[in-house]
């Protein structure tokens, strides 16, 4: 490594406290849901995408790009939100294999009453501590983070 491809100090600082922060307000959210007698974060992030597809679903490997979890993970996931009624997998009409993933009433209910919960955590743990302005400002910076840049 030379020289120049040393991060600065400033760097490691900001990645450090970017690292702790973000699994400390995961561990708060997950922990606000548990006490709320719901199911993990993950499964509010399958469910919303999959809300959010709308009645036409989404195909397994579209879920995977949108939550970014391994292929291997959704899979796993889909069967316990399937087993729950939660989702349903309908067939593919012109792909004999694929499937596409549905979020039943009760996966809408369910994510309902997470975000309940979630949305609050939210507040409470980043809302209600910033600023609009310093809101913008993090959002802003964050967005440069990300690979590849997207503009939410």
């Amino acid at each position: 490594m030379t020289e120049k491809d040393k991060p600065s100090p400033e760097a490691i600082k900001a990645w450090a406290r970017l690292m702790r922060v973000s699994r400390q307000l995961l561990e708060r959210a997950e922990d606000a849901l548990k006490e709320g007698g719901l199911p993990p974060l993950a499964w509010y992030d399958v469910l919303h995408e999959l809300a959010e597809a709308g009645e036409g679903g989404l195909r397994p490997f579209q879920l995977t790009e949108r939550t970014l979890f391994a292929q291997y993970n959704i899979s796993r996931l889909l069967a316990r939100l399937e087993a729950d009624g939660l989702v349903e997998k309908l067939p593919v009409a012109d792909d004999g294999r694929g499937q596409t993933i549905r979020v039943t009433a009760k996966g809408r209910e369910t994510r309902r009453r997470m975000w309940a919960i979630y949305g609050r955590t939210i507040e409470e743990l980043v809302g209600a501590k910033l600023s609009s302005d310093e809101l913008s400002t993090v959002s802003a910076l964050l967005g440069r983070l990300r690979h590849p840049p997207t503009g939410d």
